[in-house]
């Protein structure tokens, strides 16, 4: 394998940045060498480089031109800024972790990595609270970009997708007053910056968004030929028998091998309206108990959301199933139908194995196909699918 690029030919402090980082946790066996994912921390370094101490020009205010002004002043901050980076590739390629080192290392205050998804439910929210607040009056995305812009002039997304209709209507416009504001945009995606969106109604009138973030961030594919995400879940026990300290903590160690964190933290998904809540989410892997997803009225539509947004659940507590709790039984099955068609990989401590889940009573033999998907879900061939989004 070619040698790492030296960050010392980068820039003239060799010691700091996304790319020495990963140098020395590769050298130090954290990581596995990959020039694929090199070249994306070349490119995340020079980046680093350019936003050091980076301050867009301040809107001028008051008198009779004030308006004049700040158009003005938003043209020189789209003009000024740095060009950002949107990192596409498969799923497992590394694109979250080296994002992770860039945004630990940028040198620009303040700055916010949030996963995308996440942004917009805020986005809408706040959308909502302005207009409650300001009845008969138009246009809420200008005051949306100056608080977005005041609270983030280094904006990190991870998992950029577009699948609502909704997003997809703002988005266009949001964005072109956060660049001219601006804000440097870093993203990650399974998808590249021209297939967004496509084949969904209403996609012409997203095309000029996708038209503008072309213009203000750099396009790099992570071509990696190894998916390490999928290796890591590989390597881990998927279901643990029975519910007990001890696969309690099996399942603490496989939602930190894969997230890299202790714990993760909450997010709610909108789905019709309402909130799924996630109590913990990091890096497109999910952890609930068996009663966050089962003992609650959730129905088909939120356990597909469940599982477009994570490629990874952890279910902690999964009881023997009967007649007594055949509601919540139901739920499991509609909810292992949604992972398994979306190809999520789960993990999960339970009372038994699949087969001896729901063993007797009514309904017993419709659980025997839920029981052959989670089978299924633990093999080798199973876990080497693509997730679907």
């Amino acid at each position: 394998m070619d040698a790492l690029p030296s960050p010392a030919t980068l820039h003239p402090d060799p010691a700091r940045g996304p790319l020495p980082t990963y140098r020395a946790r590769v050298q130090a066996g954290h990581y596995t060498a990959d020039q694929a994912q090199a070249m994306i921390a070349e490119n995340l370094q020079e980046l680093w480089f350019r936003l050091r101490g980076y301050t867009p020009p301040a809107p001028e205010t008051g008198g009779l031109f004030a308006r004049l002004f700040r158009r003005r002043a938003s043209e020189d901050g789209a003009a000024h800024a740095p060009i950002g980076l949107y990192i596409v590739g498969q799923v497992g390629r590394g694109k979250s972790m080296l994002m992770d080192l860039f945004f630990e290392a940028a040198d620009v205050t303040p700055k916010r990595r949030i996963h995308f998804h996440a942004f917009m439910q805020e986005a809408h929210s706040r959308i909502h609270l302005w207009r409650r607040a300001h009845p008969g009056e138009a246009d809420p995305i200008p005051p949306l970009a100056d608080t977005i812009a005041a609270e983030a002039l280094l904006l990190c997304f991870d998992e950029f997708q577009v699948h609502d209709i909704s997003d997809a209507l703002i988005l266009g416009r949001l964005f072109d007053a956060l660049f001219h504001r601006g804000v440097v945009v870093v993203a990650t995606s399974n998808t590249d910056p021209d297939d967004l969106f496509k084949g969904k109604p209403g996609r012409d009138a997203f095309l000029p968004f996708i038209a503008e973030i072309k213009r203000h961030v750099e396009v790099l594919h992570l071509d990696s030929a190894k998916d390490y995400r999928r290796d890591r879940v590989r390597a881990l026990p998927s279901w643990h028998v029975p519910v007990d300290g001890r696969a309690e903590r099996a399942m603490d160690q496989a939602f930190h091998e894969l997230t890299g964190l202790t714990r993760g933290k909450p997010m709610a998904l909108m789905v019709l309206n309402r909130e799924v809540v996630v109590p913990q989410a990091h890096r497109g892997v999910a952890r609930f108990d068996f009663d966050d997803l089962c003992a609650r009225p959730l129905g088909p539509a939120d356990y597909l959301a469940v599982a477009r947004e994570f490629h990874t659940v952890l279910i902690d507590g999964i009881p023997r199933l009967s007649p007594e709790n055949f509601d919540k039984a139901r739920r499991f099955i509609t909810l292992i139908d949604a992972l398994y068609e979306a190809r999520c990989k789960l993990l999960a401590s339970a009372a038994a194995v699949p087969d001896t889940l729901y063993e007797h009573g009514e309904n017993a033999a419709m659980f025997e196909r839920t029981a052959s998907r989670l089978n299924e879900m633990q093999s080798e061939d199973y876990l080497a699918l693509p997730h679907i989004t």
